[in-house]
């Protein structure tokens, strides 16, 4: 079967290629509803499909940007893809998305593959290591929007929530509860802006209560050995914390199953309060309290600002920060 071209379309419609051209592009507005009808019509009637290629080809644009995550199966990150997809749908936008599993290499190969898939942007939650690459496509004239964490401070287009704000209410709502020794679990910060923002914002809420900061109430945390110290250990410890304030969902988690297995009671024995809310914290015995952030809003504008780059309405920097809210749960007591 032969395959239905723009040219069958337009005479099964009885207009101009050109006509029907306009129609595809979106640009209609002085079109008659007649002629629309008469179009789609068509293009039903012939199961007509568009040639991107063709149209990309001309019109030196593919209606597609690529999204470079670093764990496309996480609670935060989920939700952020789906605020930008459904952003883009209503743009007549596609999305290509790539996970890297937190492998800066991988990071980079999906920005030089997207660049040379001709997508038309990027946006991308960044590991850091890619700057100079990033900087180079942006140069190239490839519009680039980065989320969820800064590194250097400046990144030029960038959506982040307020981190150092948010760890002070946390902080200070564990202080209202009467705990002093607040156990900071962090990842390593001082290369990221944003986790030190959250410190920041810890060590104000002690100071403004006349707390003083203890660097053993530290504790760090890696992705593939763990926390470099027994939270459990800690806890025993002359002075340790009755209270710890994970700053990321996968240490929040880890964390709880240390004191499972440990024994820990939660609210009875230590206060929790997390970065980042849990998916299905209504089923828990003891739902953690949070930071959320609001992943969705962040997605959704990403893509806004990146398709207002795509779209020409370059700005010289543009740094959006979005607000987080506190959620109270039961995994936090007033200390006994």
């Amino acid at each position: 079967m032969a395959k239905v071209r723009l040219v069958d379309v337009a005479a099964h419609a009885g207009v101009s290629k050109s006509t029907v051209s306009q129609f595809l592009s979106g640009r209609f507005d002085y079109m008659s509803k007649e002629t629309r009808s008469r179009i789609e019509a068509s293009i039903a009637a012939l199961n007509y499909v568009p040639n991107a290629i063709a149209r990309s080809l001309k019109t030196n644009t593919t209606k597609t940007i690529g999204v470079v995550v670093r764990d496309v199966t996480g609670f935060y990150t989920s939700q952020t893809l789906r605020g930008i997809d459904d952003f883009c749908k209503n743009s007549q936008y596609n999305v290509l998305i790539y996970s890297t599993d937190f492998d800066p290499q991988k990071e980079a190969q999906a920005l030089l593959n997207l660049s040379q898939t001709n997508v038309d942007g990027i946006v991308i939650a960044s590991s850091g290591a890619n700057v100079e690459l990033i900087d180079k496509l942006m140069g190239q004239g490839l519009p680039v929007v980065q989320f969820q964490l800064e590194h250097s401070g400046d990144e030029k287009y960038i959506i982040v929530s307020d981190y150092r704000k948010a760890a002070y209410e946390a902080t200070d709502y564990l202080l209202q509860l009467g705990h002093k020794n607040i156990c900071f679990v962090t990842q390593e910060f001082t290369s990221v802006k944003s986790r030190r923002d959250r410190l920041t914002g810890y060590c104000d809420a002690l100071s403004a209560q006349g707390v003083k900061f203890r660097e053993d109430l530290v504790l760090h945390w890696q992705r593939e050995t763990g926390f470099s110290q027994s939270p459990t250990e800690l806890m025993r410890s002359k002075d340790g914390p009755t209270a710890f304030f994970s700053q990321h969902l996968a240490i929040t988690i880890e964390l709880m199953q240390v004191f499972k297995s440990q024994g820990v009671a939660l609210a009875e024995d230590v206060s929790l309060l997390g970065f980042d809310d849990l998916p299905m914290v209504e089923f828990f015995h003891t739902p953690i309290s949070v930071i959320k952030q609001e992943p969705y809003d962040i997605g959704q504008r990403a893509a806004e600002l990146l398709l207002s780059l795509i779209g020409g309405h370059e700005a010289p920097a543009a740094r959006i920060v979005t607000p987080c809210t506190l959620v109270p749960r039961q995994s936090c007591r007033p200390l006994k």
